[in-house]
């Protein structure tokens, strides 16, 4: 029987944190450590990289995610231990994982097998405290909001127009609608709002793409949380929020520094949802990153349809990063999936399903490259997989000058991902820097929409009823057409309906709702049903978790 990740995590021998940031010449004075294998990069540090040149960005992505799995996470980390083994400088940047998850459906997110981030568990539950203090800080503008109100509401808040809502880091459907200030008049006005999980704040969105302390307590300040009566919008800065919201974030903005079990350093730091948000870690990290390393990979949430898609037009155009290579992520049971084979029946072989399924990848495949970067694919190899499927993935993109890699990275570590990580890097050392965005910031805000939906998702059109289509002129109109899009769909298709698998064309894309994010600085635009705060399923991942007998984590994965 195969050992579970979390004792796989457990039997690893750790270097002592100062050690692993030696590896990337990060000075011991300059980490702040949190026991002996996690610790904080200093802004002072970071600020004295500025002048380096950067090393090569790889973006590692993946098909519209299954139930079956990809891998993704699993991969990013394979790939930065194989780039170490074959001799390369290079590091890893993800995402923190979100407890609503980790207690949900997914359990834990810090990769798997021999291709995980340590200490796991730490990682996976409080970590260095990084998404308490951004939920603290979100709900104190909550606080701030509804103090203001009962104080006598001098900014004139509409109640009925109070956007801003509160936010747990926990999936709890109970709290998806709920009405504040009950119990009498000492305790405010009654009003409707709500929570949502902690990484679909727009303190989340800010906290990963802000540059500095500075460019955060700014971005705050833009926050529009409300309006009045007129429809004229208040910002954080008018309830002199971004103050001590600021503090708040003070030390979790600095990098968290780890390692993964080869004791390659890695950093996890932000966790945006990949929804409602752009789904990357942090410029912050990314960019300290490339001062540090030669290679560095990095991943982006859900599919490249979504993931890679913001990654590219949100996260690269607002903090000025060139990718020079994608990794696209697949495994044989996701396409079969794709090809119309039911859970049950993956574990057979079927080869036509694969054939089938490779629509999906192909696709994503044109996706990628059309934004000028160059593309592999690398096969998340499982034991069941056979050859004669993983040469139909071949046959599946044959024509569209991408390679097909086989990594076992879950079972073998570094050595499953050596031929992907040498060809990984010969790309990125070709690239001559020909990324380019789908489209420019001054292309109207709707345009920029169906730019996406036309060209990536393979949709005909997108529509939306008259109030729609008013939001969108009053936010042009209010000078933030230049800001761009973060399209918030299903990610289990490339339509808006997560049925519908394979590479469906011909459909039409409903735009059902449009948010300002003006403090992250992009117009987030609802498509179909989303969720911005989760529950639980069933059977959670909580029932499973618990504390041995010797005091030590079971079940997070």
């Amino acid at each position: 029987m195969s050992k579970s990740d979390i004792e796989i995590a457990r039997e690893a021998t750790m270097q002592p944190i100062n050690d692993v940031g030696a590896k990337l010449d990060i000075p011991a004075e300059h980490l702040h450590p949190f026991g002996r294998t996690k610790a904080k990069v200093s802004a002072e540090f970071i600020k004295s990289l500025e002048d380096r040149p950067d090393g090569k960005l790889i973006l590692v992505t993946a098909i519209t995610p299954t139930p079956a799995g990809e891998g993704k996470t699993t991969t990013t980390v394979g790939l930065g231990d194989g780039l170490n083994a074959i001799g390369k400088k290079a590091t890893i940047c993800i995402r923190e994982p979100s407890l609503g998850p980790c207690f949900g459906m997914k359990g834990g997110a810090a990769g798997g097998g021999y291709a995980q981030v340590v200490p796991m568990e730490d990682i996976n539950l409080h970590f260095t405290g990084d998404f308490h203090a951004i939920g603290v800080a979100h709900n104190l503008l909550s606080a701030l909001i509804d103090n203001h109100i009962y104080w006598g509401n001098e900014l004139e808040f509409d109640e009925r127009r109070v956007t801003w809502r509160r936010v747990v880091d926990m999936n709890d459907r109970a709290l998806r609608d709920i009405v504040t200030s009950l119990g009498g008049i000492a305790n405010g006005f009654p009003r409707e709002t709500g929570f949502d999980i902690t990484v679909a704040s727009e303190i989340m969105a800010i906290f990963c793409l802000a540059t500095d302390l500075d460019d955060l307590e700014e971005r705050i300040a833009r926050i529009v949380v409300g309006y009045t009566r007129g429809r004229d919008p208040i910002f954080a800065k008018d309830l002199k929020a971004e103050g001590p919201m600021t503090v708040l974030l003070k030390e979790a903005l600095q990098p968290n520094l780890v390692q993964t079990l080869e004791n390659n350093p890695a950093f996890i730091h932000g966790g945006p949802f990949a929804n409602i948000a752009h789904g990357c870690n942090s410029a912050i990290a990314t960019k300290m990153a490339l001062k540090l390393a030669d290679y560095v990979v990095t991943e982006a949430g859900f599919g490249a349809d979504l993931g890679a898609e913001k990654f590219f037009d949100i996260k690269c155009r607002l903090a000025g990063l060139s990718p020079s290579a994608t990794v696209i992520v697949a495994t044989i049971r996701a396409l079969k999936m794709h090809g119309g084979v039911g859970k049950d029946d993956l574990g057979t072989e079927n080869v036509d399903a694969v054939s089938k399924g490779c629509d999906n990848l192909a696709r994503h495949v044109r996706n990628v490259k059309s934004f000028g970067v160059p593309v592999v694919v690398a096969v998340n190899r499982f034991s069941a997989d056979t050859d004669a499927e993983v040469a139909a993935v071949r046959e599946g993109v044959d024509g569209l000058g991408v390679e097909v890699i086989d990594c076992t990275h879950w079972a073998d570590g570094s050595k499953g991902t050596e031929k992907l990580a040498q060809t990984v890097a010969d790309m990125a050392d070709k690239c001559s820097g020909q990324f380019v965005p789908l489209y420019d910031d001054k292309m109207p805000l709707w345009d920029k929409v169906k730019t996406v939906a036309t060209k990536l998702y393979g949709a005909d059109d997108i529509i939306a009823d008259q109030k729609v289509r008013n939001a969108f002129t009053e936010l042009q109109d209010a000078g933030y057409g230049h800001l761009p899009v973060c399209i918030a769909k299903t990610q289990y298709s490339f339509s808006t309906d997560p049925n519908l698998k394979g590479a469906p064309s011909g459909h039409v894309v409903p735009v059902r709702e449009v948010r300002l994010s003006a403090g992250a600085g992009f117009v987030v635009v609802v498509c179909g049903e989303i969720m911005t705060m989760p529950g639980l399923p069933r059977v959670p991942s909580a029932n499973s978790i618990r504390l041995n007998k010797d005091g030590l984590v079971e079940g997070l994965f």
